[in-house]
């Protein structure tokens, strides 16, 4: 059994409520045991141009399945949520994303899958959540903590617990 951290985020339509039934479907699918969730965030977009603004959050679970068993049951889970792929280059706005942050401590790089997370370490929206369940996980790759690699970001995106955020 696997351990794996899931990013699910959501900027598109009920944020919140796709957030919790991608965390259910999660826990319903076979093979998959959730173990605990980060609170949720409220989160600029990062890497797109968008004024819908993200609902994140972290899973952990317990997983018999392989990383590209994993891979394809998140993307069954989007889709299964509503989740449109445009085949242009980028980010849109998005009913659910799935991302696959850390899978035990292995290291994959696979033409459609990279493990960890080829952005974990620059996303505030990833790494915030993970400051709540796991500080201390050093990622395998670059050798630093959860908070190390968030004390590193140097223009982090906005990220407030959801509730918190003021508008302006």
């Amino acid at each position: 059994m696997a351990i794996v951290y899931l990013s699910l985020g959501s900027n598109f339509g009920d944020r919140i409520g796709y957030v919790q039934q991608a965390t259910g479907l999660l826990n319903a699918a076979e093979g998959i045991t959730l173990i605990r969730t980060s609170a949720f965030y409220e989160t600029e977009p990062w890497g797109m141009d968008s004024e819908s603004w993200f609902v994140n959050a972290v899973v952990e679970v317990k997983t018999s399945l392989s990383p590209q068993e994993l891979l394809e049951e998140c993307k069954r889970i989007e889709l299964q949520l509503g989740r449109k792929r445009s085949g242009e280059k980028g980010y849109s706005d998005r009913t659910i994303d799935i991302d696959i942050l850390f899978y035990n401590k292995e290291i994959i790089n696979e033409e459609n899958l990279v493990i960890p997370h080829k952005f974990v370490h620059l996303r505030a929206f990833t790494l915030v959540p993970l400051l709540e369940l796991i500080p201390n996980f050093e990622h395998p790759v670059l050798h630093k903590t959860v908070t190390e690699l968030h004390n590193d970001l140097e223009n982090p995106e906005m990220v407030f617990l959801y509730g918190t955020r003021v508008e302006i």
